[in-house]
C-alpha cells in the first residue's frame, strides 16, 4: 500500500464506505454476528487493497498464507515429539516463493553463472520478506509454546493487516492475533484522533522530507570523499524518512481501527552506540532475528558470540537485497556491534563523542546499501579511508553544490531535517517517548502546512517495497 499516493486513500474511503453499507445491510439478516461480518469485512478490504497494488503480490501472499496455516495445521495433528521434524519442512517450503523471487536472478545467474533470462526479468512481489518472516515467526510460535491453531479468519486477519503487510512492522502472534481475534469496527473518537496524529507525522517524513531529499541524491562520484559523504547523509536520511514515515502511517491506521502495532523506529539517529541504534532502528526486524537465529545459535552466552553477531548480521544484509553489497552492510554493522560489545565494557566515552561515532559507522555504511555495482563501491570506500582524497579541490567541489540554486535549496531541506532529529531527540532525552514533541498539536499544524507546501511534483515509492 503506497500511503504516499492519493489513489490509496480514495480506494480506501472506497472499501470503508462499502463495508459501512454491508455492516448496515446485515443487521437485518438473522443469525449473522456482527463480529463475524467485521472480520470477513477486514479481510476483504486487505485483499482489495492488495490486489490494486499487484496481482503477483496478491497471488503468493495468499499462496504463502494459506500454505502457512494448512502446513501448520497438518503438523498439530500429530505427536509433539513428531512436529520439531515437521517444522523443520514446513519452513523451507514457506521461503520458496522468498528465495525464487528475491534471489533467483542473484543466485543462479551472479554466483553461479547459469545466464538464465527469465531469471533477471523477476519482480520481487511487495513485501514478500516482510509477510514471510511474519509466518514464519508464528509458525514457530505456536509449536514451541504449544498454542492453539486459531480459526481460520483470525488467521488470515492476522498474516494480512493491510496497514502492516508490505513494509512491517513484523508483528508477533501474542501481539496482534488476540487483536485480531477481538476486532470490530468501532471508530473511537479517541483512537482517530491519536492515530491522525501519527499519520500526519508520518506524511510528513516521507512527502516532504524523504522525497524532497532524494531529488538531491546523487551518487555519481567514485573518487571525491566529500561528495561521498553527502550522498551517503542524503541516503541515510533519505532511507529513514521514508521506511519509518511508512511504518507511522502504519501505526495511525491500525490505532484508528483500534489496533495497536508496535512502533518499529524509535528515533535510532538520536542512538549513542551501535547497540542502541539496533534498538531503535527496524525494531520488529532485529528482534527477529534476535529470537529466531541469534538466542538458538546461542547468543551472547558461549564463547563464539561475536561469530553469532557477525552471522545474523550477514544474514539481515542479505535479507534487504540480493547483492554482495548488502552482505557487506550487514558484516560492517556486524564488526561495529562486535567492537561496541568488547569496548563498552573497558572504554567509557562521553555521550557526544559515542552518538558521532555511531552516526560516522551507520551513515558510512549506507554507501553499501545504495551502491551495487561492486568496483564503484570499492572505490568510494577507498576514497573515504585515504587522506589525500580530503583536498582543497575535492572541498571545492562540494562547495560549489551548494553554491548553486539547487544547493541553496537542499540546504535548507538539511537544516528541516537536522531541525527534525533535534526534536526527536529531545522527545528521547527527556521523556524517553520518541517522536512526542513532534505529536503536539501546533507542531502537527506547522508539519501539514509544510508538507502541502513542500509536496514534489512527483512521489517516489516507499523504498523498502523492493524488500
Amino acid at each position: 500500500m503506497n500511503f504516499a499516493q492519493a489513489r490509496f486513500w480514495g480506494l480506501l474511503l472506497l472499501g470503508l464506505a462499502v463495508i459501512g453499507i454491508l455492516r448496515f445491510l446485515f443487521r437485518w439478516i438473522p443469525g449473522v454476528k456482527p463480529a463475524s461480518v467485521d472480520k470477513a469485512a477486514l479481510f476483504g478490504l486487505g485483499l482489495f487493497l492488495l490486489v490494486c497494488v499487484s496481482r503477483v503480490t496478491f497471488v503468493i501472499f495468499l499462496l504463502v498464507a494459506i500454505g502457512t496455516y494448512v502446513g501448520l495445521m497438518w503438523i498439530l495433528r500429530h505427536p509433539a515429539e513428531k512436529q520439531r521434524h515437521y517444522l523443520y519442512a514446513l519452513i523451507p517450503l514457506q521461503l520458496i516463493p522468498l528465495v525464487y523471487y528475491k534471489y533467483g536472478n542473484f543466485a543462479a545467474n551472479q554466483v553461479f553463472g547459469l545466464n538464465i533470462p527469465m531469471l533477471r526479468s523477476l519482480v520481487i512481489p511487495v513485501g514478500i520478506s516482510f509477510y514471510t518472516f511474519q509466518k514464519i515467526a508464528f509458525v514457530i510460535d505456536t509449536l514451541v509454546h504449544r498454542q492453539p491453531l486459531p480459526r481460520f479468519m483470525d488467521f488470515l486477519n492476522f498474516a494480512g493487516f493491510f496497514p502492516q503487510i508490505v513494509a512491517g512492522p513484523i508483528e508477533r502472534r501474542n501481539d496482534l492475533l488476540p487483536q485480531m481475534e477481538q476486532f470490530r469496527f468501532r471508530w473511537s473518537p479517541a483512537d482517530i484522533d491519536q492515530g491522525a496524529t501519527w499519520i500526519t507525522l508520518g506524511l510528513f517524513f516521507k512527502l516532504c522530507l524523504a522525497d524532497n531529499l532524494s531529488n538531491y541524491f546523487d551518487g555519481s562520484s567514485t573518487s571525491n570523499a566529500y561528495l561521498i559523504w553527502l550522498a551517503n547523509l542524503l541516503f541515510g536520511l533519505r532511507i529513514y524518512y521514508d521506511f519509518a514515515g511508512y511504518s507511522l502511517v502504519a501505526v495511525g491506521l491500525a490505532q484508528c481501527l483500534g489496533v495497536k502495532l508496535t512502533l518499529n523506529f524509535r528515533s535510532p539517529y538520536a542512538s549513542t552506540s551501535m547497540v542502541e541504534f539496533w534498538r531503535r532502528w527496524h525494531v520488529t526486524l532485529s528482534q527477529w532475528f534476535r529470537d529466531y537465529l541469534y538466542i538458538p545459535m546461542g547468543g551472547g552466552r558461549v564463547s563464539w558470540w561475536a561469530f553469532n553477531i557477525a552471522v545474523v548480521f550477514v544474514v539481515s544484509g542479505v535479507w534487504h537485497g540480493a547483492g554482495w553489497n548488502f552482505a557487506l552492510w550487514g558484516a560492517v554493522h556486524g564488526t561495529a556491534l562486535v567492537a561496541n560489545r568488547v569496548a563498552g565494557g573497558k572504554i567509557k566515552i562521553p555521550a557526544v563523542l559515542g552518538w558521532l561515532l555511531t552516526m560516522l559507522t551507520a551513515f558510512a555504511a549506507w554507501l553499501c546499501f545504495y551502491e551495487t555495482r561492486t568496483p564503484a563501491l570499492m572505490s568510494k570506500m577507498a576514497a573515504l579511508f585515504t587522506p589525500k582524497d580530503y583536498n582543497l579541490a575535492a572541498f571545492r567541489e562540494l562547495a560549489k553544490v551548494f553554491r548553486s540554486p539547487d544547493g541553496f535549496v537542499l540546504g535548507c531541506f538539511l537544516l528541516m531535517a537536522a531541525a527534525a532529529l533535534f526534536v526527536e531527540w529531545l522527545s528521547v532525552a527527556r521523556r524517553d517517548e520518541p517522536y512526542l514533541f513532534l505529536r503536539r498539536p501546533a507542531v502537527l499544524i506547522a508539519l501539514v502546512i509544510l508538507t502541502v507546501v513542500l509536496l514534489p511534483e512527483e512521489s517516489n515509492g516507499f523504498i523498502y517495497f523492493a524488500f
